[in-house]
């Protein structure tokens, strides 16, 4: 099966006509609206056809289903992920990636002392978080900014970390 890339998740029906409110995990709903039509959701379910997106209020979209045309039909959707094949995602800018590309990536600091890998990424306010798994340590948490970061080679599966005092 494609590589799937989650891009929303459906919240419940929006008015009486099936349209869905959706919160976005995407920050590119303009190229799903004109470029994505199959929509996955969870296992056993068939793919969803999109007819139309909008983008309601930063984050909340609102999205039209094939098939779906009453707000029962919508409530029956609510809490379903939306997944797009990795292939219709938009094209990355060089400086760009996907969080969960650094998810397994190896880590070490500048003087070449292996820290841990990556374990998963979290979302903050201000920015995405690294999990860093270590042997026999507790994790270590390290900040996606230039402070902290000097090098992230995603095709190489390394991040190099700048370890200032107390980040370990």
């Amino acid at each position: 099966m494609d590589e799937l890339l989650l891009i929303g998740q459906i919240l419940g029906p929006f008015g009486v006509r099936g349209q869905v409110k959706v919160k976005a995990f995407t920050d590119r709903p303009d190229h799903i609206a004109r470029q994505v039509r199959t929509i996955f959701t969870g296992p056993g379910r068939p793919p969803l056809t999109l007819r139309r997106l909008t983008e309601h209020k930063p984050g909340l979209l609102i999205a039209t289903f094939e098939g779906i045309t009453t707000r029962e039909a919508a409530e029956e959707l609510r809490g379903e992920e939306l997944y797009i094949r990795a292939v219709d995602a938009a094209p990355l800018a060089s400086d760009e990636y996907f969080l969960h590309d650094l998810v397994g990536l190896a880590v070490s600091t500048t003087a070449g002392e292996a820290v841990g890998s990556v374990r998963e990424v979290l979302e903050t306010g201000a920015g995405e978080v690294l999990v860093v798994a270590r042997a026999g340590q507790p994790d270590a948490l390290v900040p996606m900014v230039r402070d902290f970061i000097a090098e992230l080679d995603i095709p190489g599966r390394r991040v190099v970390i700048i370890p200032i005092e107390g980040l370990l």
